[in-house]
């Protein structure tokens, strides 16, 4: 797996910061117990541009940079 450059860890950043809220999209893990439209606030971005997420189930899981998507609430 090849990590995201620091530019587009910064851009993530800016575009998802902490108390966005957001809903799922799509997540490739097999194991997740969440669903595509299930919504959550973002907590924080890593330096992988990986977004941790509270989801409002009760998950933490975080969005996986080009593997799991989401979209921003407006």
């Amino acid at each position: 797996m090849m990590f995201p450059n620091k530019e587009i860890v910064d851009r993530i950043r800016k575009q998802y910061p902490k108390g966005t809220r957001v809903e799922l999209i799509s997540m490739n893990d097999p194991y997740s117990t969440l669903k595509p439209g299930d919504q959550g606030t973002v907590d924080f971005v890593d330096d992988t541009a990986t977004i941790f997420v509270n989801w409002d189930n009760g998950s933490m899981l975080g969005i996986v940079y080009g593997e799991d998507f989401t979209k921003i609430l407006r």
